[in-house]
């Protein structure tokens, strides 16, 4: 997959599932727009890619801050003249500390609200307009398997996660006759750091004190996942990639699970 000559904007890119993203899409030709709340993680990533022969820029960006992503879009075209691909990757599941508590409180609602699908509105709203212009675009959305169905999982991460969803599908309807392709993804488990909370947040509510986090998130593999191995962040990055390049021109409007087949459409 040729991404050569592709600018592309990754948000939450400085660990996890976006540090993976950012890793395939630059080594596959894209020159990558490394944003994170994090400047630190960002830069790493940054550097990272930049010491593989690949080609990265950082940035600071708190997506729930309008002005940030209106500066940051406004950057990226002055410098290159063009926005291609933009991956919508930032996101919680809690408000801090979560993982501790028992009860779910206002904080965690409107925090992960914000973030997760205010937050990722935000970011697309900015960067539409040069899409538009150009008369092509890569819109990728990361939400996940936990807003397919309803379950015990924390409920504002999953219902902002099925609001990607849907905010997925009607963004590929709006943005269909300017050539602006919209898709999601859908991870499972993921060894990030959101999976160190659910973790936790699973042995504190059912007492498993002699468990280790890693040994929670591997039974989570062998009780929910029919082919038993875990997700890692290139793989979501190899998705990634082949939704942001020309081989998926007539896919959109689509959210497309990987998750070792614990969802299946």
């Amino acid at each position: 997959m040729d991404l050569t000559n592709k600018v592309a904007i990754v948000t939450g890119g400085g660990q996890g599932i976006g540090e993976g993203i950012c890793k395939v899409l630059a080594e596959n030709g894209s020159t990558v727009i490394v944003t994170d709340l994090n400047s630190n993680s960002a830069k790493n990533v940054e550097k990272i890619i930049n010491s593989l022969n690949g080609k990265a820029i950082s940035y600071v960006l708190d997506v729930t801050k309008n002005k940030e992503s209106l500066t940051i879009s406004q950057k990226v075209f002055d410098q290159f003249g063009k926005i291609d691909i933009l991956v919508n990757n930032a996101g919680i599941v809690a408000a801090p500390n979560w993982e501790n508590n028992q009860k779910l409180t206002e904080e965690d609602w409107d925090l992960t609200y914000n973030v997760n699908l205010r937050g990722l509105a935000k970011v697309t709203e900015s960067i539409i307009p040069y899409m538009k212009d150009a008369k092509y675009g890569k819109i990728i959305n990361i939400a996940s398997v936990a807003g397919r169905i309803g379950g015990t999982f924390h409920p504002p991460y999953s219902s902002t996660k099925a609001g990607v969803i849907n905010y997925t599908q009607s963004m590929s309807a709006i943005l269909a006759k300017f050539n602006i392709n919209v898709n999601a993804i859908c991870p499972g488990h993921v060894w990030t750091g959101l999976a160190h909370r659910t973790s936790m947040n699973q042995k504190v509510s059912e007492g498993e004190k002699n468990s280790s986090l890693r040994d929670v998130f591997d039974n989570n593999i062998k009780t929910w996942v029919p082919l038993k191995r875990e997700q890692k962040p290139q793989d979501i990055g190899y998705l990634a990639t082949f939704l942001a390049s020309d081989y998926s021109k007539n896919i959109t409007g689509q959210a497309i699970n990987i998750d070792g087949g614990i969802y299946m459409n």
